[in-house]
């Protein structure tokens, strides 16, 4: 019976808007997420142009990874971290995006990083821009809404490419690209928000605006690896998308159509684009339905797309929900920036989350019957309140059922033919909340002292998940107990 390959890359995964820190440090500019202020499970963050005297900005420190990386990096190897997988700062490379000449203090940081990783024989997988826009594109070109942030973002591109040909194999162009579908991702993905001073998750949408948007990352995307592929063949190259599994609320054939239209919207649309290389005619309704304007689909980005998919694919997965045609079913959930119906066979986290590993396994198998393609899970895990004990301990036996879980069903998924190569759980440190800019939902195998309001002398301390993971790695995932 299968089970996990023997070079199977266990890890963990980050982002470096909500880790990092360091935001103003050795000439790096202001990224979008640096202009978002904290917020909580009932409170929203908010984006201000302008920073506010007194307000917290957590991605400004987040956890600190700039100064904590050989620390950091040696507990991933402690664990037996075989991939780390982490992004780079966009605007540490170029400030404002629109530099001509990359800034060297930025480029080096990483050189540094990607040796320390390399010290210990664990596999960097880089996510090249992950929410964090630069905020000089947002202000001069609304962000991905203008199309010259294509030439910006090859540029960006062609300099990491070349700095770091041999020291990193694995790069996705984006992190859940797919959220610019959703009002919430003209905030945190496309930066089509110019002005903008609102609660980050009531945005006005504006669907003609993200779809555009949308497009010049599809053939940012593709012309970068179109580039990976001709100049570096070492490279390979994946998309990453927030896959939020949607199940049909009853058998009620409209509630099967609606979940199969809500799936093709929210996960398929993207992936398709990514994987095959070309819009699926599905789309061609929604877009006339919602009277968006296909005319910035310009001649020759056909072909681009054609020629730059993906060589393997990439997904977070949080929770499922259900979709209902029945406008009296009002028991709604909300989750890693989504919505739908709660689900009443599933339990939930403290923020409402649906927990649903079988979900996974589903997933992973409906993905793979779609595009055969090799597969890494590079989100997963359970935010939760962490009670750091008086003697330094942190019990985390939920995070840790939550994970024994979903890696039993992965192994299941292995079984029924899935090709599954790699699994790098969501902030095994503890990070900022890329939804609620908080740090009381945490996620880490490593707790990390860091509050709130900002204080915490940013200790780092191992969780009992810390144990139970290393011993899942070394066994290669035989020994979940």
């Amino acid at each position: 019976m299968k089970t996990f390959r023997e070079d199977f890359y266990w890890g963990g995964a980050t982002a470096a808007n909500q880790y990092e820190g360091a935001w103003d440090l050795d000439g790096k500019g202001a990224s979008i997420s640096d202009h978002c202020t904290n917020g909580s499970h009932t409170c929203p963050k908010r984006l201000t142009v302008d920073f506010e005297e007194g307000t917290l900005y957590p991605s400004r420190e987040a956890t600190d990874f700039y100064h904590h990386y050989k620390e950091d990096i040696a507990l991933a190897a402690e664990m037996g971290f075989k991939i780390f997988r982490m992004s780079i700062n966009w605007t540490r490379i170029f400030p404002t995006g629109m530099e001509e000449s990359p800034n060297e203090l930025g480029l080096q940081f990483y050189d540094n990083v990607f040796d320390e990783l390399n010290k210990y024989g664990i596999e960097p997988l880089v996510t090249i821009s992950h929410y964090e826009i630069p905020y000089g594109l947002v202000e001069t070109y609304n962000g991905w809404y203008g199309r010259e942030c294509l030439d910006h973002y090859v540029r960006y591109c062609e300099t990491i490419f070349e700095r770091y040909k041999d020291k990193v194999k694995f790069w996705l162009t984006f992190n859940e690209i797919n959220a610019g579908t959703m009002p919430m991702g003209a905030v945190l993905s496309l930066g089509c928000v110019k002005g903008y001073t609102g609660p980050v998750n009531q945005v006005p949408d504006e669907k003609q605006v993200r779809y555009q948007a949308l497009h010049h990352q599809f053939v940012a995307s593709a012309k970068v690896i179109k580039l990976a592929h001709e100049k570096y063949p070492q490279f390979k190259m994946g998309n990453m998308t927030l896959f939020a599994t949607k199940y049909p609320n009853t058998c009620n054939p409209d509630d099967i159509l609606k979940a199969q239209r809500a799936n093709r919207r929210m996960n398929w649309f993207v992936s398709d684009v990514h994987v095959r290389g070309y819009y699926p005619s599905y789309m061609d309704r929604f877009f006339e339905e919602n009277n968006i304007d296909t005319s910035y689909i310009l001649d020759g980005d056909a072909e681009i797309l054609k020629e730059g998919t993906i060589d393997f694919f990439t997904f977070s997965y949080y929770m499922s929900t259900c979709e209902s045609a029945d406008p009296e079913v009002s028991k709604k959930v909300k989750g890693n920036l989504v919505g739908g119906i709660a689900n009443p066979y599933l339990k939930a986290s403290d923020w409402g989350w649906q927990i649903d590993p079988k979900g996974l396994r589903y997933t992973l198998n409906e993905i793979y019957d779609r595009y055969q393609l090799p597969m890494m899970v590079v989100e997963n895990g359970l935010g939760a309140y962490d009670k750091l004990e008086e003697d330094g301990t942190i019990h985390d036996s939920y995070r840790i059922d939550y994970l024994r879980q979903h890696i039993a069903q992965m192994e299941e998924a292995v079984k029924d033919g899935v090709d599954l190569i790699g699994y790098t759980p969501w902030g095994w440190i503890d990070v900022v909340s890329a939804s609620t800019g908080e740090m009381a939902k945490r996620y880490g195998f490593v707790y990390v002292n860091k509050y709130d309001d900002g204080t915490g002398d940013l200790g780092r301390r191992k969780k009992d998940s810390f144990y139970w993971y290393k011993k899942v790695i070394e066994s290669n995932g035989k020994d979940l107990d």
